[in-house]
């Protein structure tokens, strides 16, 4: 039995859960998110809590028992509390700002780059780092991995975009004649 999959998935209160034919239609107070069903789990809504099981035990429906309990809960968190990522610039000269619904970086190109965020997402800059919101976690964290794609840190000065909690690993430089 998967040790994630049997729990039990807590809903919390403002938070209405939907099992339709082909998807799981969540809303809460900060918005809807759906997530696709798979045809070996079943899924039961019994009072505040989601219950999820396998239909049989082939190796299929024990891998997707854990998958679809996890993505569940966290579309459930997502409509509750939200989801944040944190992006931190790191340069000299290395900027963000957020306008409208894009974000404008200086990252030591010729030109400053503009990324237009997808709807759903929000951003807001201040100083060198940059938050990323949203009810979506898949998606939160796709847009952040987008925008890292940019400039990845290097390893010798740590130039770069990174997430807020990252370790870059650092090299040493060349060490000259003696």
């Amino acid at each position: 039995m998967s040790r994630i999959g049997k729990l039990p998935i807590a809903i919390p209160g403002g938070v209405e859960v939907k099992v339709l034919e082909t998807q799981i239609e969540v809303k809460g107070p900060k918005g809807t998110v759906c997530t696709p069903r798979h045809e070996s789990v079943e899924y039961k809504v019994e009072g505040s809590e989601v219950i999820i099981t396998r239909v049989n035990d082939t190796k299929a429906s024990r891998s997707q028992h854990g998958l679809r309990r996890a993505l569940l809960a966290n579309c459930i968190d997502g409509v509750s509390k939200g989801w944040n990522k944190v992006l931190e610039f790191n340069g000299v000269g290395y900027r963000v700002a957020v306008k409208g619904d894009s974000v404008e970086m200086a990252l030591g190109f010729s030109h400053p780059v503009l990324f237009k965020l997808p709807k759903g997402v929000t951003a807001t800059a201040e100083g060198n780092k940059l938050t990323l919101s949203g009810v979506d976690k898949a998606q939160i964290g796709e847009v952040a991995a987008s925008i890292r794609r940019l400039r990845k840190p290097e390893p010798y000065k740590g130039k770069g975009i990174k997430y807020e909690n990252e370790q870059i690993r650092r090299k040493a430089g060349k060490s000259g004649k003696k």
